[in-house]
């Protein structure tokens, strides 16, 4: 007999956490593997020695302009959410055959090299093909990073009772990609000054958490991070949740939603807590370390709103409402997916 469960065909965006975690689950570790491949963990952590080795591989597929920006900013974060610092970035790019100039070529590797040199980070290596059946050109990023053994802060560190903060309101990345890809549709609904203020949201207030993210790590009062990415805030709550085996209380009126982006998700129909954030850092932080934290994240121009706490697993996460509550969506095919 057939399954037609297993026939299904999945929509744009993550894989179900539940089939990539079966997928995981059986996988062989080594004595010199810290921390493994799971659902939650934002990189790869391996032991050399008197430090830690921190990589982290992912790819820019929903945007075409600054595609090498994105690349290198969205895998340095998630170096720095381990507490470790971005050093060495791989790239490899994938370019669509027929449209593939020297003018794409260089446009790309000069977002690179301008991203890396934001960074401080050394661009080492890679790979380039022109490849067939692309309609735009897609760049897989590698980043690589050291941290201290003391230092590193693991997905799975958070603890029930912690504060979730977050550093800037949402959704971030999404923002600019909207305004990229509908700001000309939307400009005349919307006022061409708003969709003039989202496009430039890629460096105000910017995609990178590495300063924020390190800069709270060395409080000593941080237990996890996370940087949503693709399936935004609510489904970045989700895996810092899922990583730590804990539940989540998310006050819905504390969190911040940009009037940018707020504006263009509800022109389009689009949940703005399931758009792609990168540049908004969740943190799960101890109680006592609350007030240290965000104010050594005020010092980075960074928020830190807190918007809810870690709970027991059995509770769930949960969406709190001003007449009840909620389970808290999760969005592994991102909302930004509804425009493609």
């Amino acid at each position: 007999m057939t399954d037609h469960r297993k026939s299904e065909r999945f929509p744009l965006g993550k894989l179900p956490a539940g089939l990539l975690g079966r997928l995981l689950a059986d996988l062989e570790g080594h004595p010199r593997l810290a921390v493994g491949p799971r659902v939650g963990e934002d990189a790869a952590v391996i032991d050399m020695g008197n430090r830690y080795l921190v990589a982290k591989t992912d790819p820019i597929t929903f945007v075409e302009d600054r595609i090498g920006w994105y690349a290198v900013h969205v895998n340095a974060n998630d170096i720095a959410c381990m507490g470790a610092a971005p050093a060495w970035f791989l790239a490899t790019l994938l370019l669509p055959e027929k449209r593939t100039d020297e003018t794409m070529v260089e446009t790309i590797w000069a977002d690179i090299r301008e991203a890396c040199q934001s960074l401080d980070v050394i661009l080492c290596g890679g790979h380039t093909e022109i490849t067939s059946g692309l309609a735009r050109p897609i760049v897989c990023g590698q980043m690589l990073g050291e941290v201290g053994k003391n230092d590193l802060i693991r997905g799975d560190g958070a603890r029930e009772g912690d504060m979730i903060l977050l550093t800037r309101p949402v959704p971030v990345e999404g923002t600019a990609i909207l305004a990229d890809i509908k700001g000309e549709e939307l400009s005349a609904s919307l006022g061409e000054d708003l969709i003039a203020r989202a496009s430039k949201y890629l460096d105000d207030p910017g995609i990178s958490v590495v300063g924020p993210a390190l800069a709270a790590a060395r409080t000593g009062h941080v237990h996890s991070m996370h940087d949503p990415t693709e399936g935004g805030l609510a489904t970045g709550i989700h895996e810092l949740a899922e990583a730590a085996g804990l539940g989540a209380q998310v006050e819905e009126a504390a969190i911040p939603v940009s009037e940018e982006g707020g504006a263009m998700c509800r022109r389009l129909g689009l949940d703005p807590l399931g758009v792609i954030t990168s540049g908004a850092l969740l943190l799960a932080v101890a109680p006592e370390g609350e007030d240290k934290v965000r104010s050594t994240l005020w010092k980075t121009g960074a928020l830190g709103a807190r918007i809810g706490r870690l709970t027991a697993r059995e509770a769930g996460v949960r969406l709190i409402l001003e007449d009840g509550e909620t389970p808290l969506p999760r969005y592994d095919s991102d909302e930004i997916g509804k425009i493609f």
